[in-house]
């Protein structure tokens, strides 16, 4: 389907770019946060089993995961407050102008690899948008099936935040397990200031992890569809689709 965003410029709606992680019962699922691999388990009760291949009528499978630690993932300001706000009631629409960078961390003298806000703005320039996606580098295949527990991933220095702030974004989608850095105390900064947490929580920011964004994908101005699972909780798993927009021909 051809939607037009005005006389000049249109998306196709059949043609997305997927920038979720699947969850499967594997050990090659990618995890973070010391979680084991997701588990997919037919019911069995009273002599019914759900799984066809067993002879069953259906397939009909109990589902363990965690939203935070097994894949692509959004969340609200519930995640750090004492009253969990869920993300569904963060969400009122579902498509947004996005802006996708590719960014290399800096290496700190401890071995940190960290984002800073001067990198991003670089990038970015001064007009607003309502999401940014950012793909660090390098962009490696091993991010499909990484166990990032316990290897202090790439996170955002909390001056970022400002940043976002001025340039008005309300969804922040990154393909690291988290914003912060893996062991920081229980400080959580960059989460903290981003939804302005305990002062002024913002119920309408997002920001969504462990996304992966295809190599082939060029940076740039995008459509965004944010698809997220109707769970009342504080994180819930996502689909990010991102939509060229093309230019119409005379």
């Amino acid at each position: 389907m051809i939607f037009y965003l005005d006389p000049q410029h249109f998306i196709d709606t059949n043609a997305p770019i997927d920038l979720s992680l699947a969850l499967s019962a594997s050990s090659d699922n990618p995890r973070a946060w010391y979680v084991d691999a997701p588990r997919m388990e037919p019911v069995r009760a009273n002599g019914f089993v759900g799984s066809v291949a067993e002879g069953g009528a259906v397939n009909f499978r109990d589902v363990f995961f965690n939203p935070h630690g097994h894949g692509t993932h959004t969340e609200s300001y519930g995640h750090i407050s004492e009253v969990i706000y869920p993300v569904s009631a963060a969400l009122k629409h579902f498509f947004y102008k996005a802006t996708l960078i590719s960014v290399m961390p800096r290496v700190l003298e401890n071995g940190d690899h960290v984002v800073f806000a001067d990198q991003l703005e670089s990038l970015l320039g001064s007009g607003s948008t309502e999401a940014i996606i950012i793909r660090t580098l390098p962009n490696l295949s091993a991010k499909l099936s990484m166990n990032y527990s316990g290897t202090n991933p790439c996170y955002f220095d909390v001056g970022v935040v400002d940043l976002l702030d001025q340039l008005e974004v309300k969804h922040f989608l990154v393909d690291t397990p988290s914003v912060d850095r893996e062991e920081d105390g229980g400080e959580l900064v960059f989460h903290h200031a981003f939804w302005k947490v305990p002062e002024a929580p913002v119920a309408d920011r997002t920001i969504s992890e462990l996304i992966f964004v295809p190599n082939d994908v060029a940076d740039g101005a995008y459509i965004l569809e944010l698809q997220v699972a109707h769970f009342v909780n504080d994180a819930a798993p996502s689909r990010p689709l991102l939509y060229a927009i093309n230019e119409k021909k005379d």
